[in-house]
C-alpha cells in the first residue's frame, strides 16, 4: 500500500495541518489503474451513493411514466442547497407522483445555501422537508415505491423493499454481493451503505461508461449522467465545487461528493471511476487536490483545471480577508502510460 495523498495547509511557512486522502482509479472490470493509499479501505458512500440509487428507480421506467425532465432526475441525485429552484423541482416531482412533502422522511434542516436561508427568516417561515438537501433523493425513493407499488409507509428501513432494491442495485454497480454491502443509518434517516473504495470506484465507472451493462440499466445510466451534467447547479448548488466541476468539464466528468471527505467522479472517455476518501472527513480539501488529480490523470485539461483554480482560491485567509496561508496537494505521479492514455481522448 502506498502513502495516501496529502493535502497541505500552510499558515506563513510552516505546515499547520495535513488531510490525507486515500484514492483509487478503476475501471469497469473493478481493475485498480492507480492508488494512492488503500484502495480496499472500506468506506460509506453517504451522498455519493445517490446518483447509483437513483438507477432502480429510472431504469424501472417510472422517468417516463410520471413525465420528469432532467432537471428532477438531477435534484434526485443531489445534496442540493434548499435553493428556490432546488425546491421547486421536488415539489414537482411529488405532485406527479401524487404525493405532498409530509411523505418525506428526510427530517428538516435550513437551506444550506445562506440567501436562501435568510429569505425564509424575512419572509418569517420555518424550513421544511423540501429544504433538505437530501429530499430529493428520497422523492425518488418515492417515486419507485408509487411506480413499484410499495407501501410508501416505513420506505426507509433497510428491509423495506425499495431499500432492498437499491442495495441490490448498487451492489452489482460495484460488482460486490449485496450481502457484502455493510449498512448503517446516515444523516437523513435512509440506510446508507459501505464498500471498499475500490469498488466505489468501479461503481462510478460504470456510470460513466455503462456500455457493459444490461440495455435497461446502461440508458438508466446515461440518462443521470446527462442529466447531472447538463445541471450541475441542480446537484450541488450555486458555487459548489461539483457544481462547477461539471459546468467546466461535464463533458468528460460526471461527479457527486458524500459526506466526511468522500468524492466520486466517473470519467467518460477513459470509462474510469475515481473515488478519495480524505482520512479526516474535511471537504475543504476537495477543490484543491481534485483538480490537480484529474489535470494529473489526463482527464481534465490545464486550462480545466485553471478555471477551477479561479473559482475555488488554494488560499487560508483570516477574518479581515487577510490570506495567511495556503492549501497545496502532494499528487503521486501517474504512470505515463496511464496519462498518456487519457491525454489522447
Amino acid at each position: 500500500m502506498s502513502e495516501p495523498l496529502q493535502i497541505e495547509v500552510t499558515r506563513g511557512a510552516l505546515v499547520e495541518s495535513l488531510h490525507r486522502a486515500h484514492t483509487v482509479v478503476a475501471d469497469t472490470a473493478g481493475d485498480v489503474l492507480y492508488a494512492a493509499g488503500d484502495p480496499e479501505r472500506v468506506t460509506f458512500l453517504r451522498s455519493s451513493a445517490k446518483p447509483l440509487q437513483c438507477l432502480a428507480m429510472v431504469e424501472s421506467g417510472a422517468v417516463e411514466r410520471f413525465g420528469f425532465t432532467d432537471r428532477e432526475v438531477a435534484v434526485m441525485c443531489a445534496s442540493h442547497q434548499g435553493e428556490p429552484f432546488h425546491v421547486s423541482a421536488v415539489q414537482s416531482i411529488l405532485r406527479k407522483i401524487g404525493l405532498d412533502e409530509d411523505a418525506l422522511a428526510c427530517g428538516i434542516h435550513a437551506p444550506g445555501h445562506g440567501p436562501s436561508a435568510a429569505a425564509l427568516i424575512r419572509a418569517g417561515e420555518a424550513p421544511r422537508k423540501v429544504h433538505n438537501n437530501c429530499s430529493g433523493k428520497h422523492a425518488s425513493m418515492l417515486t419507485l415505491c408509487q411506480h413499484a407499488g410499495y407501501d410508501i409507509h416505513g420506505y426507509t428501513a433497510p428491509g423495506h423493499p425499495v431499500q432492498v432494491r437499491l442495495r441490490r442495485v448498487l451492489a452489482e454497480m460495484a460488482g460486490i454481493a449485496p450481502e457484502a454491502v455493510y449498512v448503517a443509518v446516515d444523516g437523513c434517516d435512509a440506510p446508507v451503505f459501505a464498500i471498499p473504495l475500490r469498488n466505489i470506484a468501479r461503481a462510478f465507472a460504470q456510470l460513466a461508461e455503462p456500455a457493459g451493462l444490461a440495455p435497461e440499466r446502461a440508458a438508466a445510466a446515461r440518462r443521470i449522467s446527462q442529466a447531472m451534467r447538463a445541471h450541475p447547479e441542480m446537484v450541488a448548488g450555486t458555487g459548489g465545487f461539483t457544481t462547477n466541476l461539471m459546468g467546466i468539464a461535464g463533458d468528460n466528468v460526471v461527479s457527486k461528493s458524500g459526506a466526511e471527505g468522500l468524492f466520486c467522479a466517473g470519467a467518460l472517455a477513459q470509462g474510469w471511476g475515481i473515488a478519495a476518501r480524505v482520512e479526516d472527513g474535511s471537504a475543504r480539501a476537495h477543490p484543491v487536490l481534485v483538480p490537480e488529480l484529474l489535470a494529473e490523470l489526463g482527464v481534465i485539461t490545464a486550462q480545466q483545471r485553471d478555471g477551477l483554480r479561479e473559482r475555488h482560491s488554494d488560499g487560508v485567509f483570516n477574518s479581515a480577508g487577510v490570506r495567511v496561508g495556503k492549501m497545496r496537494p502532494r499528487i503521486t505521479p501517474v504512470d505515463p502510460t496511464l496519462s498518456k492514455a487519457a491525454g489522447s481522448r
